[in-house]
């Protein structure tokens, strides 16, 4: 028996994209992004850079085509659980565990994890009971990563303030402390079942208009940033991740 397709093709899409875009800026500027931390002095860093870029390219243009979605989902899903989260960030987590930043800057790699897992138990020919399991563990692996989204925006309010346009009214401490409770109200509402779709399609729809509000006047404001092109990037990545788990909740879990 295999799997029923409970996620569009147009989460996918953007999800796959996003991965390349993110590809592509690390191949401009021969690093890893800031996400995928390798110290300075690692023998062949820069080789390796380079191949984890086009590994991450590979991946992203197999989740285009649908012959090889389900193999390139799970290729991202393995490499940003395995390799990003516990060996590049795992050493660094353990030392820095009291900090709050350590937890919210691993989600926004676990949630690259979770939308892979999803798109490839929507994809892939398994049975479906295992991809159910699948996507309710993508599902909740984003519900929690959004939860500690929301959190950043208080302990981190310096940051978040400077991000949000001065001409958007009232006030840019309001925008920063409404899409934080935004990312924790969405993140509870799927965690719990409770009004959990809309709460990923207001997610989905949250994270696009923080691409023109925020990124794109960020990334214009610094063209030779790579943290600035990484961040529009994984952006992307986080708004096809929100619409395939919004899409994955569509059908009833049996």
């Amino acid at each position: 028996m295999t799997a029923e397709k409970t996620t569009t093709v147009y989460g996918w899409r953007i999800y796959g994209l996003g991965v390349m875009a993110l590809a592509l800026v690390c191949l401009a500027f021969g690093d890893f992004d800031s996400g995928q931390p390798v110290p300075e002095h690692f023998p062949g860093r820069t080789v390796l850079a380079y191949a984890a870029a086009v590994f991450m390219l590979i991946a992203g243009a197999a989740v285009e085509w649908r012959r090889t979605t389900a193999w390139g989902a799970a290729a991202l899903a393995a490499y940003y659980t395995f390799i990003v989260v516990i060996l590049m960030n795992g050493y660094d987590s353990i030392g820095h565990y009291g900090a709050y930043g350590t937890y919210s800057g691993n989600a926004g790699e676990l949630a690259v994890a979770a939308g892979g897992l999803i798109i490839y138990a929507g994809s892939a020919r398994i049975d479906a009971v295992l991809a159910a399991r699948l996507t309710r563990l993508g599902q909740l692996v984003f519900g929690v990563c959004a939860v500690l989204f929301g959190g950043a925006h208080f302990f981190y309010l310096n940051f978040t303030v400077p991000m949000i346009p001065k001409w958007l009214p009232p006030t840019r401490e309001f925008w920063a402390y409404a899409t934080g409770l935004a990312h924790i109200a969405g993140g509870l509402a799927i965690l719990t079942g409770v009004q959990a779709r809309l709460a990923a399609i207001l997610l989905t729809v949250m994270y696009a208009s923080f691409t023109p509000l925020a990124h794109v006047p960020q990334v214009l404001s610094d063209t030779s940033s790579h943290f600035n092109w990484s961040e529009i990037a994984l952006n992307l990545i986080l708004t096809g991740v929100a619409w395939v788990v919004a899409d994955s909740l569509a059908q009833p879990r049996r």
